[in-house]
C-alpha cells in the first residue's frame, strides 16, 4: 500500500534464515567434495589388501563419506570444513589421482602403469624442488609468480605434455589438460595455475616415491652384481 512503512514487515529472523539457506560459493563445495575424495582414497587403500577390496571396506568408505558432509560443531559447519582448515585446498591433479585409486578399488579400473606413474613422479618431484623453495625467498626467482599466466610456464606445459603424449604416456598430459581446464574455469578459490597442479600434500608423496624406486633400483643393481662378485667355489 502506498501508506506503509518501508520495512515494516521486514523480519529479521527470516532473512538470517534465508541467507543461511543460501549455497556456499562453487569454489567451497568443490574444495570440500576434493578432500573428501581423497580421505576416502586413502581410508580405503588402507581397509583393503594390496589387490583384492574387502566387501565392507567399500560400504565403510560411502557412510565415511556421507559422515564428513555432517555439520558438527558450534558453528554448524561439516567435518570437511575443519580438515580443510588444516590441509587448505588440495590440487585437481591430486583430486584425479584419488578418483583414479577409487575407481581402481570400487569398479575394477585398470591400474596406472607403473611407467605413467614413475614419470608423474619425478615431474612433480622436480617441480616442488623448484617451486617451494624458491617461493620461501630462497633466490631471486619465485617461480609461483609463473602461476599468474606466464606463457613461459604455459609453453614448458606444452612441451612436456606433448613430449610425454609422443613418448606413450597419457597421464601426465591428461593431469594437466585437467589443471588447465579447472584453472581457466575457477574451480578453485586461487587464481595460481601452481595450485591446481600440485600441493605440499602431493609433492610430498611425490619426493617419497622417487626415493623409493631409486633405493629399489640401488638394491636391485646391488642384489645382481653380489652374486658375481663372489669367487667361485673349487
Amino acid at each position: 500500500m502506498s501508506g506503509s512503512i518501508p520495512g515494516k514487515f521486514f523480519n529479521p529472523t527470516l532473512h538470517r534464515q534465508f541467507n543461511a539457506m543460501l549455497l556456499p560459493p562453487l569454489t567451497d563445495v568443490v574444495a570440500l567434495l576434493g578432500i573428501d575424495l581423497v580421505l576416502c582414497a586413502a581410508g580405503l587403500r588402507l581397509l583393503s589388501g594390496r589387490n583384492r577390496v574387502i566387501r565392507w571396506a567399500k560400504w565403510a568408505v560411502i557412510a565415511f563419506f556421507i559422515l564428513l558432509w555432517v555439520p558438527f560443531g558450534s558453528a554448524q559447519l561439516p567435518l570437511l570444513a575443519y580438515v580443510r582448515g588444516v590441509s587448505s585446498d588440495l590440487s585437481t591433479t591430486l583430486v584425479a589421482l584419488a578418483c583414479l585409486g577409487l575407481g581402481r578399488r570400487l569398479f575394477g579400473l585398470p591400474a596406472m602403469a607403473r611407467r605413467e606413474g614413475m614419470v608423474l613422479s619425478v615431474a612433480l618431484a622436480v617441480a616442488a624442488v623448484v617451486l617451494y623453495p624458491t617461493a620461501l625467498g630462497w633466490g631471486d626467482w619465485d617461480a609461483y609468480r609463473s602461476g599468474w599466466g606466464s606463457f613461459g610456464m604455459l609453453g614448458i606445459l606444452l612441451l612436456l605434455s606433448l613430449a610425454c603424449w609422443l613418448a606413450g604416456l597419457r597421464l601426465l598430459p591428461a593431469l594437466v589438460g585437467l589443471a588447465l581446464l579447472a584453472w581457466v574455469a575457477g574451480w578453485m578459490e586461487s587464481g595460481n595455475l601452481w595450485d591446481y597442479l600440485m600441493d605440499p600434500w602431493l609433492a610430498i608423496w611425490a619426493v617419497i616415491h622417487c626415493m623409493k624406486a631409486g633405493a629399489r633400483s640401488v638394491l636391485h643393481r646391488y642384489s645382481l652384481r653380489a652374486p658375481a662378485a663372489r669367487p667361485a667355489p673349487p
